[in-house]
């Protein structure tokens, strides 16, 4: 009974065997193909590792290159500019020599210093001295402005210079000279300056019609009335008053004249007249340039006298003419210039003063008894 069990037990278990043995192989097949796929995968990604590392390696290795090649340039220079200064120290004193040198040169600085210093008070004084002299000048100037031209604006203004001068040097002892200037600029200013520039060009203006004026031709009128009774009563004009109207045009004859007739200045004779007159303006200009009162009146009266001789008075270019010369005559040429002596006088004492000693100085400005 065992041995035929034996068989059934083989027979029965011979068939479940075949049955689960191709399992087994699918499974394990699986997961080598996977294992398979990964580890390549890993060696793919591995070999683009390892190649982008070998060229950032050679990007780097070029830009030590690159940065060695500028190093050795600098080297160089640095080497070049290394030899610059070495010749240049080779060139050099020795230090012995050079703090020779330098103990010389401070020496003369300090000289130089010390020799400024006795220029910088000498010229202190000198450029006082200069500016009061400027300040005298000054007062010469103005003092001879006021002579020879009667110029007061400029006297002023020369005579306010020196007054700034004589304030800049801030000493007690000038007070006298500063009073005197003072009182010498208020009697400047209550002088007023004559307007002769616009009298010299009123009088060129004149000159200029000068040339434009002319003689009026006389004209003969009858009011109206019949001359020597040619008409009668009611009649019109007969051919002779007609002829004698066209004839009185060039001449006049006046049987009961009582005045004196004027010839009719033409060509030469007006031309002569023109240049008269002239010249007595252009003299009247002179005179008021150069502060001549009796001069400029009386070129005044002999050109009024030239157009009254010469011209009727009934041209109005004569009397417009007569009556700016009888304006301008009205216009006053010349000043009461003040006396700068005593201003010129006060500033030459107090420069005196200065340049004495101090006790001398002291003894001339105490009061006498």
């Amino acid at each position: 009974m065992s041995e035929t069990a034996l068989p059934n037990d083989d027979l029965q278990s011979t068939p479940e065997a075949p049955a689960q043995l191709p399992v087994a192989p699918k499974r394990a097949g699986n997961g080598l193909a996977v294992v398979a796929l990964l580890l390549g995968a890993a060696g793919v990604a591995v070999g683009g590792w390892g190649v982008w590392q070998v060229r950032q390696l050679q990007s780097v290795h070029l830009t030590q290159n690159d940065q060695l090649q500028e190093l050795r340039i600098e080297t160089q220079a640095l080497q070049q500019r290394e030899q610059k200064l070495s010749s240049q120290l080779a060139g050099m004193p020795p230090a012995t020599e050079l703090e020779d040198r330098r103990r010389l040169v401070a020496q003369l600085q300090g000289d130089q210093q010390r020799l400024s210093q006795r220029l910088e008070t000498v010229l202190g004084a000198s450029r006082k001295d200069w500016r009061l002299a400027e300040a005298e000048h000054l007062l010469r100037l103005a003092s001879l402005r006021l002579s020879a031209l009667q110029d007061i604006a400029s006297a002023r203004a020369l005579v306010e210079g020196a007054d700034q001068i004589l304030r800049e040097q801030s000493d007690p002892a000038s007070f006298a000279a500063r009073e005197q200037l003072a009182r010498s600029l208020a009697a400047l200013n209550s002088v007023e300056q004559p307007d002769r520039t616009g009298l010299f060009l009123q009088l060129a203006a004149l000159r200029e019609q000068v040339v434009q004026l002319s003689a009026l031709a006389p004209a003969f009128d009858n009011d109206g009335k019949p001359l020597f009774g040619m008409t009668a009563d009611g009649d019109g004009p007969s051919r002779w008053s007609q002829w004698w109207e066209q004839i009185s045009r060039y001449f006049r004859i006046d049987f009961n004249a009582d005045k004196n007739v004027k010839p009719l200045l033409a060509g030469q004779a007006l031309n002569q007249v023109r240049l008269a007159l002239s010249l007595t303006l252009e003299q009247a200009q002179w005179a008021a340039l150069n502060g001549e009162p009796k001069v400029y009146t009386q070129a005044l009266d002999e050109a009024r006298s030239v157009l009254l001789a010469n011209f009727n008075r009934d041209n109005e270019q004569s009397k417009r003419m007569l009556a700016q010369l009888d304006a301008l005559a009205k216009e006053t040429v010349s000043v009461v210039t003040p006396d700068l002596d005593a201003s010129l006088s006060a500033v030459q004492a107090y420069l005196e003063r200065r340049h004495l000693p101090a006790e001398e100085a002291n003894l001339r400005q105490e009061p006498r008894p």
